[in-house]
């Protein structure tokens, strides 16, 4: 199994930036792809954002296209989804989970509360 946590959520206005970290262990290297997620209140979960573990490729949520990025630090078991541009939308619990190859995601993480507001 792999374990996640989530860090680096905050409160932050319009416009800024924010860094979140999805940290693993566990069986880290049966996994295949890690993906963001996140809810608002009375929202259905949206997918945010993927990368594979070994090739590294990319895939974003339309709404956050252009204003995040994804990228991985295999050596330390470590994603990190960079969020430029916030838009008070963007507010929601963040998640990260990991697919380690069943097309099911898995080890879902606490979650980030990120909170963009003027």
């Amino acid at each position: 199994q792999v374990q996640l946590v989530e860090s680096g959520g905050g409160l932050v206005q319009p416009g800024g930036s924010l860094r979140l970290s999805c940290a693993a262990s566990g069986r880290t290297f049966s996994t295949y792809r890690v993906g963001w997620f996140r809810q608002a209140p009375g929202n259905n979960r949206e997918f945010v954002a993927g990368i594979r573990w070994s090739g590294g490729s990319t895939s974003y949520g339309d709404s956050v296209k252009g204003r995040f990025t994804i990228s991985r630090d295999n050596a330390k078991n470590t994603v990190t989804l960079q969020m430029n541009s916030l838009k008070p939308e963007d507010t929601a619990v963040y998640y990260c989970a990991a697919d380690i190859g069943s097309g099911r995601w898995d080890g879902w993480g606490q979650g980030t509360q990120v909170t963009v507001s003027s």
